[in-house]
């Protein structure tokens, strides 16, 4: 059995049986919310599946970048593993947080800028091309890489150490602080974190069959009523009475008759 000491679990219990299967359930109901999200979202606004996955895959290879290295992290030294993943984790939802959304934005304006369509978040090409997710999955996985950097160095100022011995001293049961530690902190957290990213690196996906005629957006609807209102009332003078034409006569040989005019609808 691995030692444990006087606070917290033990060395090596996040990558123990218990602590695995944990970290498996967590994946499940963690990454349950992007779909809830998906669902969540207004039917004009909504991603195929296939744009979806493309999305959320890439927060997946992210979070399980950040997940291991924190595993690693807290097995390197020999203090309590628990309290110090714990810190790792509450300063990726923060920090980290923070770091992800201006990682995201500056990459978003240098591939703007140098036109490179398919390395902007959420643009695949119609038909969506997985040549694109390839490259933005790498681009996501280099800011992760940025942001734990950041947080590791972070992790290095003195002073965290006296946090870990108070942070889960409290708890008795090894196996009840792997829950705290493992499922039910990042869950909530995650949920939280999932939900923002998302939205911040999908593109709002709307069904517009807009046409853009001489500078003008008109939709769909607008082109249908305007066909119909030219088919029900179609600007045609056939109706004048007599007295509205130019007659000289009443059987005079030059008789002016307007001409119908026709309003083509494209």
């Amino acid at each position: 059995a691995a030692p444990r000491p006087a606070h917290g679990c033990g060395s090596g219990a996040l990558l123990g049986r218990f602590g695995v299967l944990l970290q498996a359930l967590l994946a499940l109901c963690a990454f349950s919310t992007l779909m809830l999200k998906r669902f969540k979202e207004p039917k004009a606004e909504r991603r195929p599946w296939r744009i979806w996955f493309y999305d959320t895959s890439k927060q997946a290879i992210g979070a399980l970048f950040i997940h291991f290295a924190n595993v690693f992290l807290s097995d390197l030294t020999e203090e309590d593993p628990c309290s110090l993943y714990l810190i790792n984790f509450i300063l990726d939802a923060t920090l980290g947080m923070l770091l992800i959304w201006l990682g995201v934005k500056v990459v978003s304006w240098i591939v703007q800028h140098k036109k490179y369509t398919y390395l902007v978040f959420g643009e695949y090409g119609d038909p969506p091309q997985a040549a694109a997710w390839i490259g933005q999955c790498i681009l996501y996985l280099l800011i992760m890489v940025f942001e734990k950097t950041v947080i590791s160095f972070v992790l290095l100022i003195p002073g965290w150490t006296k946090l870990q011995q108070i942070l889960l001293g409290y708890i008795p049961n090894p196996q009840l602080e792997l829950v705290l530690v493992m499922f039910v902190v990042p869950f909530i957290v995650n949920a939280i974190m999932f939900w923002v990213v998302d939205s911040l690196i999908m593109r709002k996906y709307k069904q517009k069959d807009t046409l853009d005629i001489n500078g003008s957006i008109e939709t769909p609807r607008a082109r249908r009523t305007e066909e119909s209102q030219v088919l029900l009332s179609p600007d045609m003078d056939f109706d004048q009475s007599e007295s509205d034409q130019d007659i000289p006569g009443l059987w005079g040989t030059n008789q002016k008759m307007k001409q119908p005019s026709y309003q083509v609808v494209i």
